[in-house]
């Protein structure tokens, strides 16, 4: 999967939903998770548009790589890549497994993982997923941005996502994805100023 691809373009439409998100759901009973197509990334907010055609040549040419070296965890990375950009999520959730179990210290992968979890609606194995992309690398930013998304649509649990991005933006404060936590954090204070307790450093 194209993570960043995953990560900005997620973050803009979340951006233009959390607002009224935030707002509705202090008007009502506790929320259904979001289904992910709502906020699936290159979709916009009401226009439907069919997945990217699969590039059938490309996955025949990884699976006979993957057939050819049992031990090579690339090939099965990008099979999950192939099938995540078509949105074909649960293929894409047993090729990243399968790079896992051959290279299960790959924070990206495994953060992939989760995504294609989230997108299957299963938000607890999303954050589980996260959670396991942190045990490899405790700085690894773009999980943490997801987490908060996944915490915020997929579990309404708008405190919990303010401590993720403000840890992003805590460790990478100048980087895309430490500005994209900051504008989310800045979202949810305009719209809930009681939600995500103290606003980090440098936001307005």
């Amino acid at each position: 999967m194209k993570l960043e691809s995953f990560v900005f373009a997620i973050a803009g439409i979340f951006l233009g939903l959390v607002a009224g998100w935030l707002i509705g759901s202090q008007q009502a009973a506790p929320r259904q998770a979001l289904p992910p197509q709502q906020v699936a990334p290159a979709r916009p907010s009401g226009v439907q548009t069919p997945p990217p055609a699969l590039d059938e040549a490309e996955v025949a040419r990884y699976k006979a790589l993957a057939e050819r070296d049992a031990a090579n965890a690339t090939p099965r990375v990008q099979l999950g890549n192939l099938y995540f950009d078509a949105e074909r999520y649960d293929d894409a959730i047993e090729w990243y497994g399968k790079a896992l179990a051959l290279d299960p210290t790959n924070a990206d992968v495994s953060t992939d993982l989760g995504v294609s979890y989230y997108y299957t609606n299963q938000a607890d194995r999303a954050l589980a997923q996260f959670r396991h992309s942190l045990e490899i690398d405790p700085r690894h930013t773009k999980t943490m941005l997801n987490e908060g998304i996944v915490l915020a649509f997929g579990k309404q649990d708008l405190e919990a996502a303010a401590k993720s991005w403000q840890r992003v933006v805590e460790l990478a404060p100048e980087t895309p994805e430490g500005q994209a936590a900051r504008r989310a954090l800045e979202s949810m204070k305009s719209a809930h100023p009681d939600a995500g307790g103290t606003p980090p450093a440098g936001t307005n």
